[in-house]
């Protein structure tokens, strides 16, 4: 009597085999990097070895690689290691103050740039949001945060602004620094009406001035097709006749039916 087979075990042979970080030298310090910008704290190299599972703390070749790459900082008083990001801090008074600086030097900054050396920074720019103290724009698919900017003029009452009905409801507006603008001037700016499209036009003309006309469609390339439609009728080709010797006994012009036997 045969012995009985081991059952077969569950594997997946269509998917790769997990080899943790690999053997590569390259791929090690790309793992180690990832880890260190992932985490806010700076760490021992034989802590981040161990997470890693990378041979960072035993293989000269790699450590050198990780201590003299751009993004790595090191701490020779402490021995710890840590990711330089682009910015740092670690509170919404320095964050405020880092978008400040980035507005002056006239551009925003991407909020997932922000998140790197700070998680609460998203939070952060909520609230800064809500105080009118930065501008943001949202992604239109799900309103998450994209780009965030100083907000430079708050309407307020410190700064001169407050607001202003003019027209009704639907045309209140918020005027901002009007210690600037005289009110007279803010009248006279509600008073202007944009004229239609007739009236645009004449007055265009009266000026010798000319719409924009839009932009006349790329002509098509030439197609090979034919167009469709009625089929004409087949042309009569004219009957060559060439059996002239014929001629006499049979008419080559009409069609020839055999007669039956």
């Amino acid at each position: 009597m045969s012995a009985a087979k081991p059952p077969k075990k569950n594997v997946v042979y269509s998917q790769p085999a997990d080899t943790g970080t690999g053997t590569n030298i390259n791929t090690q310090l790309v793992y180690a990097l990832d880890y260190l910008k992932s985490t806010s704290n700076p760490m021992r190299i034989q802590d981040i070895a161990i997470v890693t599972n990378t041979p960072l703390d035993t293989d000269t070749v790699l450590l050198e690689k990780f201590k003299s790459h751009d993004r790595v900082q090191y701490d020779p008083k402490t021995g710890l290691y840590s990711y330089r990001h682009d910015f740092n801090f670690r509170d919404k008074a320095t964050l405020l103050t880092e978008i400040q600086r980035q507005t002056r030097r006239g551009g925003g900054i991407s909020v997932r740039i922000l998140k790197e050396p700070w998680k609460e920074a998203p939070q952060a720019i909520e609230e800064l949001e809500k105080e009118g103290e930065v501008l943001v724009t949202r992604t239109v698919k799900d309103g998450q945060l994209r780009m965030v900017f100083w907000n430079e003029i708050k309407a307020d009452e410190e700064s001169g602004g407050k607001q202003v009905e003019k027209g009704g409801p639907n045309r209140a507006c918020i005027t901002r620094g009007l210690s600037r603008y005289p009110v007279e001037f803010l009248d006279l700016w509600h008073q202007l009406k944009v004229p239609n499209d007739v009236d645009l036009l004449k007055a265009l003309t009266s000026e010798g001035l000319q719409a924009t006309a839009s932009e006349a469609p790329a002509p098509k390339a030439p197609s090979n097709t034919k167009k469709k439609g009625k089929r004409s009728a087949p042309r009569q080709r004219q009957v060559r006749i060439t059996n002239t010797h014929l001629k006499e006994e049979i008419d080559l012009s009409r069609d020839y039916h055999a007669t039956g036997n």
